[in-house]
Parts: structure tokens; sequence; C-alpha cells
């Protein structure tokens, strides 16, 4: 694979800021990844992601989207992009549906017509395939005004998948969102990723929506912390446990000492485990058990031990 984001040296102060809100940043996202970008609130993910969707300057550094430079060739860059904006950003005076019709204009995919029936039948049939799957086919033709704060966020998702972009960068995508709604929209994201090879970008506070990514990369106070696939976040900075217990607890301790595995009691047995898998040692053990658990971290589990350690403060 090769990299459709470099990030290398990137630096944004803001006038009269004691720091950069982005510090030196390096990191790449190849080609068809699912990259999930995580951090504390004010950690500088907002600033980063809006220099690479070219709405924001940067102070300094290199930033090339699917290899055109996000500053000197923007709008290269906005062709190859779709964008789910953390704050609201439609025309509340449209429809739903113009908002998305005016969006699907200025990305060439249509020349503007007075109507949506008038609209060719590839961008009427996309529109209502992507309202049914976010659930707003309803209110589809209704004026923005009158649309929640949900429908409005779902409206948002359907603008900025229309143009099947390259790149989709997904700044908070299911804040607002019910979790009917949350589900139903990362399938579609999960299947237009499979069948596109879109390249997804994605900062949220749901951390377990980033439970499947390639690569998790960490913000802190405007600097790269960690950028590494998750389960090696994981194996870092956690361990994986089976729960236990029984009623011939002496026999159980041997067992486990004879294992060579170590335990605490806290009720139960405690039992840290590498190298063995959970089925090898349960396969083992002859004593009858009474309670049996496997702890797996989960990718929040080791988020928050992250900032935990590097100072950091989880949301």
């Amino acid at each position: 694979m090769s990299a459709i984001i470099e990030v290398n040296d990137l630096t944004k102060r803001y006038k009269n800021a004691k720091e950069p809100a982005v510090n030196c940043v390096n990191f790449t996202v190849e080609d068809g990844e699912f990259f999930a970008f995580l951090g504390p609130n004010g950690a500088g993910k907002t600033t980063t992601i809006s220099i690479l969707t070219t709405t924001l300057a940067k102070t300094s550094g290199i930033v090339r989207i699917s290899g055109f430079d996000a500053e000197k060739e923007a709008r290269k860059v906005r062709e190859k992009v779709g964008i789910i904006f953390q704050k609201p950003s439609l025309d509340p005076s449209l429809s739903a549906e113009e908002n998305i019709r005016f969006h699907a204009c200025l990305y060439g995919m249509c020349g503007y017509r007075p109507g949506f029936k008038l609209m060719p039948a590839a961008y009427r049939n996309r529109v209502m395939e992507l309202a049914e799957i976010v659930g707003i086919k309803d209110v589809l033709f209704k004026p923005v005004k009158k649309l929640s704060g949900g429908m409005q966020r779902k409206l948002e998702i359907i603008r900025s998948l229309i143009h099947t972009p390259q790149v989709l960068f997904l700044d908070e995508p299911t804040q607002g969102l019910d979790a009917v709604s949350r589900r139903s929209l990362w399938d579609y994201i999960n299947n237009v990723r499979k069948r596109n090879g879109t390249t997804v970008f994605l900062t949220t506070h749901y951390i377990d929506e980033a439970e499947n990514v390639d690569k998790v990369c960490v913000i802190n106070r405007g600097k790269i912390t960690a950028c590494c696939p998750p389960e090696e976040m994981k194996k870092s900075l956690l361990r994986q446990e089976l729960i236990l217990n029984a009623e011939d607890r002496g026999s159980l301790a041997t067992e486990l000492s004879e294992l060579g595995l170590s335990y605490t009691l806290d009720g139960y047995f405690i039992v840290p485990y590498q190298g063995l898998s959970a089925q090898q040692i349960i396969a083992r053990l002859n004593t009858r058990l009474t309670i049996l658990k496997i702890h797996e971290p989960s990718l929040e589990d080791a988020y928050v031990e992250f900032l935990n350690k590097t100072g950091g403060k989880a949301e």
C-alpha cells in the first residue's frame, strides 16, 4: 500500500497562544486504511483535521492528500475528500435535499437543476439510498430549520458521502445519533470501505467505534504520543486475564502453580497469561471450576491507561 495522507512536521500556532495547538506532528495513513485519531479535549484533533481538509491554514510543515499539497493544491484535495464536521455546517434556509443537491453540484456530479425530479436518476437513486440507510427519508424535503439536531446530523452524513470520496474524514460522526442510527451508519461506512476502498480518518469520543481500525494515533497537548495498531497498544499496556474459582481452591492453586502461572486472590483467582491461550490453560486444568471468565482488554481500556501514564486526561 502507498500513503494517501502524509503529514510531516505539521505545526499550528494560534495568535497569543503560549504553546502550539499542533506541535511538529508526523504520521501517514495508507490508501484504504481505517485510521483513528484520538485524544482528550483540546489535544489538537480538530485543529489537525481542519488543516488536513483545507479549512484551516497551517503555520508550518507539509500535508499531502492523495499526492496533492493541502495548501498549494487545496481544490484538488477537496475533490478527493468527504467531511463530516464536528459542528453543523448546513444552510437552514434550504430543504434537506437541497443541501445535498448543492453539495453534489459543487463536486461536479451534475449541473444544478431547480427540482429534485429534474436531477439525473443516478443522483436521485443515491440520495434515496442514503436517506433510507440513515433514516431521514421521511423528512428529506423539509426545511433544515425544522429538523431536529439528530436529523441534521444524519443529513450531514449523506452530504459527505454523496460524491463517493476517496478519503472520508469523520470528526465525531455519530454525535447526536441514537444507537440504531449509529449502527446503521457504521454498517454502511464499512460496506463503503470494502466496496470502494475508501480511506476513513476518524476522530471520536466513542472509543468502541475505533476498536476495529487498522491504526490508532493518539495526540496529547499537540504532540503525537502513540501511533500503532490497536492490538499493539493493548498488549503493551494491558494484560489478558482469566478469572477463575473452584470449590477446591487449594487444588486449583496447585495446578496454576504447576503451569507456571501467577495469580492474585480477590474473592476469586485473577490469572494474567501470555504465551498459552486461555483455551490451552483451561484444557490443562482438572479441578472443577465454579467461575470461568476470560477478560480481553478493549481499546478503550488501553486508551484510558495510556492517557493516565502519559499525563493526559480521558474524556
